[in-house]
């Protein structure tokens, strides 16, 4: 190949590297994003669970995100899914992805210790992985399976299992948590070709619609049983804050990425949650970061590189016209 051809081809993969970087720019960032909104639930949930039973707490954030959404939706014109079979898909994944994700999430923190719920959620994207390859839609290779162990490690590492107690007084809320992992990994593994095809606001209008007609029901019977007069300002607006930001706002970026990136790369971003919680009580709480959270960091951030990595070279011009 004489010189000039070589330095085409350079450039060729120069440029493409470089597209293929920006495509997966908007997704990653909307992940981080995800999870600094749902690494903030647990602060928040708690002043609010104070006041607010775990079914009004759930009912309220999935009953008000799917009204926003409806009136958004109906504001664009957009309400209707393209085709008739996507009702029902989108009904099933709102089974695995909010009813049974966080009725059991609920449930089994209240039956188990906060580190076991922590320890056990690494293993959504082993879920994600297994269901995705299950189904065909990825396949497994070490570079992926080195990703996710690697995060995995570094989040073990954080937590601590030392902190764990998995006794046969929290096996009942241990087995709920593995199973709300198993739920949600089913919902990333399996939502990428509805969202991707009717856009990710209508599809998440009509997951929290499906959603609410399990959950409102259950959360007005919660708030039935305490003075609802009695409830604090300040503990609705946190309340309306779990809703938007906690729960409209990362699942609609959650979809977003799903309809552009692999399901296994919106999994492992999961991992960043212990790190951006530990970060946010350093600053809030003037913990102090030790060398173990510096080596349980490079651990993360190693598999989310790992995972993305091949994302990022394959990276097409197929996601170009996802809708929103």
């Amino acid at each position: 190949m004489s010189p000039l051809l070589r330095q085409q081809s350079v450039n060729r993969k120069c440029v493409s590297s470089e597209k293929s970087t920006e495509k997966l720019l908007g997704p990653t960032t909307a992940l981080i994003a995800v999870q600094v909104l749902f690494g903030s639930i647990p602060v928040i949930g708690k002043t609010v669970l104070s006041v607010v039973g775990p079914f009004g707490v759930v009912g309220f954030r999935i009953g008000l995100t799917a009204l926003v959404l409806v009136l958004f939706q109906a504001v664009r014109g957009r309400v209707w899914l393209r085709e008739r079979s996507d009702y029902l898909k989108l009904a099933v994944l709102s089974l695995f992805g909010l009813t049974f994700n966080q009725l059991l999430f609920i449930g089994g923190l209240s039956f188990t210790k906060a580190s076991n719920t922590s320890l056990l959620a690494v293993t959504i994207p082993i879920f994600t992985l297994a269901v995705s390859a299950l189904i065909g839609s990825e396949k497994i290779t070490r570079l992926k399976v080195a990703g996710i162990i690697s995060a995995a490690l570094g989040v073990i590492l954080l937590i601590d299992p030392r902190n764990a107690s998995f006794s046969s007084e929290t096996t009942i809320g241990d087995l709920m948590i593995v199973t709300n992992s198993l739920c949600f990994g089913i919902y990333v593994a399996t939502s990428k070709e509805v969202i991707t095809r009717n856009g990710a606001f209508r599809s998440m209008m009509w997951v929290f619609v499906f959603a609410g007609l399990i959950c409102v029901p259950l959360g007005l019977v919660s708030f039935s049983s305490i003075d609802v007069a009695a409830v604090p300002t300040t503990v609705w607006l946190l309340l309306v804050y779990l809703a938007i930001f906690a729960t409209a706002a990362p699942y609609l970026l959650n979809a977003y990425a799903i309809s552009r990136v692999s399901p296994i790369i919106v999994a492992v971003f999961i991992y960043l949650q212990p790190l951006i919680g530990f970060v946010l009580a350093v600053i809030f709480l003037n913990e102090v970061i030790d060398g173990r959270f510096i080596i349980a960091a490079t651990l993360v951030f190693a598999g989310v590189f790992l995972t993305t990595r091949k994302q990022a070279q394959e990276a097409g011009d197929s996601n170009s016209g996802v809708n929103l």
